[in-house]
């Protein structure tokens, strides 16, 4: 049997019936409205993200099937911490605080597609991510956390595919997250003060280099010699001396 596959970019639970579609399923004679409502339906988990999606056509039938893909890591450990966007600035600015649970779930939903050997290996990849997004992982950088991972630290969790974060330990992060911020900020302080004096200091020099090179001398003084030239010597003037009258 023909069949066609026809590949869109979704927003997960969020699917409507616009020019790209429209253009791509009309001349098939497929009930569109059929379509939306099972997209809709098969991405409504992944609301706020853009998701992969094929639609593949029996094009004698008209029967079809909808496959759901995942959207990137990047975008899932986001909606995890609900964030609109990562760090501009990683490697001094952090935006969140995200729990080994999550990077489990986030593991679970993505293996399948991950060229990886093992299930520790796709957490220790998502671990990777985090760096690029600000976002630490039990308040510790990717290399701290996937050091704890490979010497087992959390095996339990991973080898359980724990993925529920309890309340006392969301507040815990919560909590160390706005502690790494306030010392972020005060660092950020702190280095633009040093930058603020070291501009002042530069422009008091400048404007001193300025007010010497403008100064007259007083009167009668020479003007000052630049370094390595000396004054001129004056001739000698010749003086007659004088007869004294005999007596």
């Amino acid at each position: 049997m023909p069949k066609e596959t026809i590949e869109l970019l979704i927003e997960g639970g969020k699917a409507t019936a616009g020019p790209e579609m429209g253009q791509k399923l009309g001349p098939m004679g497929i009930n569109i409205a059929d379509i939306l409502a099972k997209i809709n339906e098969k991405t409504s988990s992944f609301k706020g993200m853009k998701v992969p999606v094929k639609i593949i056509i029996d094009t004698e039938t008209k029967e079809f099937d909808i496959s759901v893909g995942t959207p990137p890591v990047s975008q899932l450990i986001k909606k995890e911490l609900n964030l609109e966007k990562g760090s501009t600035a990683p490697k001094s600015e952090t935006v969140g605080n995200i729990a080994i649970e999550q990077i489990i779930k986030v593991a679970k939903m993505k293996q399948e597609s991950m060229l990886t050997t093992n299930f520790k290996a796709a957490v220790l990849s998502v671990i990777g991510t985090c760096d690029s997004l600000g976002i630490l992982i039990e308040g510790k950088t990717s290399k701290e956390i996937s050091k704890d991972i490979k010497k087992g630290k959390y095996d339990k969790e991973i080898n359980e595919e724990k993925t529920e974060v309890d309340k006392e330990k969301q507040k815990k992060l919560k909590e160390k997250l706005k502690e790494i911020k306030g010392i972020e900020k005060e660092e950020q302080e702190k280095k633009e003060e040093e930058e603020k004096a070291k501009e002042e200091e530069k422009a008091k020099e400048e404007e001193a280099k300025e007010e010497g090179a403008g100064e007259e001398p007083a009167a009668g003084e020479e003007p000052q010699k630049p370094e390595g030239e000396t004054a001129e010597e004056k001739p000698e003037e010749k003086t007659e001396e004088k007869e004294e009258p005999k007596k």
